[in-house]
Formats: structure tokens, sequence, C-alpha cells
């Protein structure tokens, strides 16, 4: 079995190559080629930390077998200054059954979650497309801006976030990122003013962005809120978007920002919303006008991490980085 830290996955999965694993994996997702259950996600009532495990088979030529995702997510490793969501991808090998390879989740999770916006932005944004919007300053939004700087070009980026300290660090690191300064704004009102480009990565519970705030023609990226009680975008705000998602199972039972305008009246109970690989596989138009809003509603699908964690273990032994450990001698 093979072994990669997140070290080693940064190294080896280039934004390039997240984006066509994510992709192809969306599509077949889409089209049947996927057994994936909901995510089980456990709590403990003396403990913020939630714990969720996301097994699942990827059917294939390449990038495909049984893998699964264990990822615990921990709200006090923030001020320990480490990531809040750690945990292990694990595959194996299609013919033998072996494990195959163990994988840092944290470092995959920003580069595919990433990775899906922009194939999701490619899909559904205009191709002009350039005033950028980034709520957050974390690791997903660093990786988003990476990612949606390489599929479209970028003419202005704005950010807000709570802390400016931590808005000047990311404004110091994005100089050798793009080739636009970074402005900061004090409001997420006045971030996403005009902007046809926006990535929420907040995860927060109380929504920041309401309908006014989002102009004719712009694609939102909703990240951030993977899971029930949180909302990064008001009920009006989404009622305001054609919506869009990884998966519609997920969506329904997840996803407060779309369980909530459901059940505000908001959005028709039978509305069918469509997936982003039903986009790509030409099942569905995605935009039909120039100023309609669209809003990819991110939540991450198992198989993401699975068809990205076979792609790294062929990267790594092929590029012989990693530790080769036998756990059955």
């Amino acid at each position: 079995m093979l072994l990669l830290s997140g070290k080693q996955v940064l190294e080896l999965y280039s934004p390039a190559d997240a984006y066509q694993v994510v992709a192809e994996v969306m599509r077949r997702y889409s089209g049947g080629g996927v057994v994936q259950p909901v995510r089980t996600v456990l709590g403990y009532a003396n403990d913020a930390s939630l714990f969720a495990s996301m097994p699942c088979h990827v059917a294939g030529e390449v990038d495909s077998g049984y893998g699964l995702k264990a990822v615990l997510h921990v709200p006090g490793n923030v001020e320990r200054g480490i990531a809040s969501h750690v945990g292990a991808i694990l595959v194996f090998h299609p013919d033998t059954g072996r494990p195959l390879a163990l994988i840092d989740a944290t470092a995959v999770t920003a580069l595919r979650t990433a990775a899906a916006s922009a194939v999701a932005t490619d899909a559904l944004a205009r191709p002009d497309a350039g005033d950028l919007a980034l709520l957050g300053t974390g690791a997903q939004a660093r990786s988003h801006l990476v990612a949606i700087n390489r599929i479209r070009t970028l003419r202005r980026v704005r950010v807000w976030n709570r802390t400016p300290a931590n808005a000047e660090q990311f404004r110091a690191w994005a100089r050798s990122q793009v080739e636009v300064d970074v402005e900061l704004m004090p409001t997420p009102a006045a971030a996403l003013h005009d902007a046809d480009l926006v990535c929420t990565t907040l995860g927060c519970s109380d929504p920041v962005v309401t309908a006014a705030d989002i102009s004719p023609g712009c694609h939102v990226n909703a990240v951030g809120s993977s899971v029930p009680g949180k909302r990064e975008l008001d009920s009006a705000a989404v009622a305001s978007c054609s919506i869009f998602v990884d998966s519609r199972e997920s969506a329904m039972r997840e996803s407060s920002e779309i369980t909530m305008p459901i059940a505000e009246r908001l959005i028709p109970s039978d509305r069918s919303f469509p997936e982003i690989g039903e986009v790509l596989l030409g099942l569905h138009p995605g935009r039909t006008s120039r100023d309609e809003r669209t809003l990819y509603k991110s939540l991450g699908v198992a198989a993401q991490d699975v068809a990205s964690g076979f792609a790294l273990s062929g990267l790594a032994r092929r590029q012989g980085v990693g530790t080769e450990i036998d756990i059955f001698g």
C-alpha cells in the first residue's frame, strides 16, 4: 500500500489534473457509473467535532474501483493553527481488493472541491466573466482562486473575510497567483457588487449573501456550507438563481441552502435540480440567457475523492513518490 502525504499530493496533483478527473467523474456520477450512498455523519453531544464516512464505487476504464473517504471536522484545530478538516482517502486494487493507497484527505479535498467549482464555472458562467468575488480566505478560498484563474481571465478580484489580518495574508499570498491586485472589501455586499463570478467558502450558519447582492448574469459557487444547518446564501438569494448541484440526492438531504427555500415555499417542492454531470453530458442546457443567475451548490461527493485517489496512486507510482508499506507482511 502506498502512503501519500498532503505535501506530496500538492506536488503531484495539479489543478489541471484535478479538473480533468473531477469533470469525468461528475459525468460518470450523473450517467449511472457511480454507486454511492449519502455520507454517514456522526456527532457526539459533548464534542463539536463531526465525523463523516463516504464509501463508493466508481466504474470506468481509469481511476475506478472501490474507495472510502473518512474525514473529521474539528473546529478547535483553527486555534491550533492546523486544518479543521482532517482525514484520509483509501482506495483498493481493482483486481485483488488489497489496499492500494492511503492518502491525506485534506489536500485532496481542497483540490477536488475547487476543481468541481471550476468545472461548474466553465459549464455555467458567461464566457467573458472575470470579476471575481471571494468570501473567505482559508484553504478553499486559496484553491478556488487558483482554479478559477485557470479557466477564466480575471479582470478584478475582491475578497471579504471577518478577520482583517487573515484577509491581508490572503492578499499577500495572492500576488504570486494572479496578475490583478486583490481588493479587500468591508462587507460581503461590497465584494459582490457587480461581480459576475462568486465563490463562498465560509461555512457559516447565518447567511451573508442576499438576493440583492447577486448581479444579473452572475455565477455563484456556494462551497462552504456542506452540512445541514449551514448556509452562506439566504433563501431569497438561492431562489433567485437557476440551481445546479453535484448530487440531487445529497442536496435534498444535506443542504439547508436547498431545503430552507423549499420549506419557505420560495422554491416548488417538486422542483428537480439538474446535476453538473448532466450539463456536461448534454442532458441539460445549463445557462440559457446572459442575465440568468446560476448557482452551483457544492456538497462534494465521495466519487470525486475516490477517483482522485486512484489518479494520485497512478501518478505517484509512475514518478516514484510516496512510501510503500506491506500491511500483509
